[in-house]
């Protein structure tokens, strides 16, 4: 069994900071991209941002310059440090990992979200 789990979302100020987690556990030979998505109320989930085992990044327009995201291998972490919030910007967060176990096939495993609300 594979487990991703976030950690780090909570209530903020606008022009506020928050870091974000992800850790990947379980039955894992490797973890090719890992990435974060948001979903706010009544819209779709949106790529935020993502990374590959090798460290090439992509950003969603709305937050380039304001998000980092960085990993871990070693630990089979992924972060999104977030900064200049914006309301905007309040959603669930969620990480996804490309997982691929040591027999079988990669697949995606997502986690179970994390609320980033920023007041304005």
């Amino acid at each position: 069994q594979v487990q991703v789990v976030e950690s780090g979302g909570g209530l903020v100020q606008a022009g506020g900071s928050l870091r974000l987690s992800c850790t990947a556990s379980g039955n894992i030979f490797s973890i090719q991209s890992m990435a974060w998505y948001r979903q706010a109320p009544g819209r779709q989930r949106e790529l935020v941002a993502s990374i590959t085992g090798t460290s090439s990044t992509n950003y969603a327009d709305s937050v380039k310059g304001r998000f980092s995201i960085s990993r871990e291998n070693v630990k089979n972490t992924v972060a999104l440090q977030m900064s200049s919030l914006k309301p905007e910007d309040t959603a669930v967060y969620y990480c996804v990992a490309e997982i691929e176990p040591p027999t079988g096939f990669i697949r995606a495993y997502w986690g179970q979200g994390t609320q980033v609300t920023v007041s304005s």
